[in-house]
């Protein structure tokens, strides 16, 4: 099969997100898209992670959303990957989750501040958070929507998707990306960590303020960017 490393990349990223405490029952999904970027293959829409087989990795047509082969549903989130594939045209995999510390900041409706060095390690600047979806895009086209409003946000507040590769949908939970399919996870780990961090600070002091932009630049650029230097190459 033309995609079947697509589909077993998905898979071992899929399981690794299932190991994970990020993870109850069948609540989070993988996806990773083709290098020709017109084929996505995704997690089954609820199937334990146990039963999964690489082979289980529903393929779907960017362009038309339609399942290659086969009779088994994509995620339930599919039309929300395929907007964000279409929309953010540097990353090559999603990962969703219903983290519960991820969650809470998305239910609370509020971004995730960027307090230290371990969150600009990761993100550069706070992970935003979008607008809730209204009546009739929850009850028109909710997995779409979903997807339109995460792209609406980084639009119009100049955000780039892979300085910040994560959002939290208002009142729903977090998606995070990356370079493929494992670096999506671990993108959601940290996202988690650094969620749970934020609530600790603001529980210790509320008052507390963002990382001096000079600090978040140093951790940030010393992992990304030509100038990184962090790590073994």
């Amino acid at each position: 099969m033309k995609y079947t490393e697509l589909q077993e990349s998905v898979f071992e990223a899929n399981i690794a997100l299932g190991n994970t405490d990020l993870v109850v029952m069948t609540w989070g999904n993988v996806s990773g898209i083709s290098e020709d970027r017109t084929v996505m293959a995704i997690k089954p829409s609820g199937m334990s992670y146990n039963e999964m087989r690489p082979h289980h990795m529903v393929l779907v047509e960017i362009d038309s959303g339609k399942v290659l082969e086969g009779d088994i549903k994509p995620s339930s989130d599919t039309l929300t990957h395929i907007h964000l594939y279409t929309s953010f045209p540097t990353i090559n995999a999603i990962a969703h989750t219903h983290s519960v510390s991820a969650v809470s900041w998305a239910q609370a409706c509020r971004p995730i501040p960027a307090f230290g060095t371990t969150h600009a390690d990761t993100f550069y600047g706070p992970v935003p958070v979008t607008r809730p979806l209204s009546e009739d895009e929850v009850n028109s086209a909710y997995e779409l929507n979903t997807g339109l409003v995460i792209a609406e946000h980084f639009s119009q507040n100049g955000i780039d998707p892979t300085a910040i590769p994560a959002v939290l949908v208002a009142s729903h939970g977090p998606f995070t990306w990356g370079a493929d399919p494992m670096k999506a996870v671990e993108n959601s780990i940290v996202l988690e960590e650094v969620a749970k961090m934020a609530m600790n600070t603001l529980l210790i002091e509320q008052a507390t303020k963002a990382v001096p932009g000079y600090l978040l630049d140093k951790h940030y650029f010393r992992k990304h960017g030509p100038g990184a230097y962090y790590g073994q190459g």
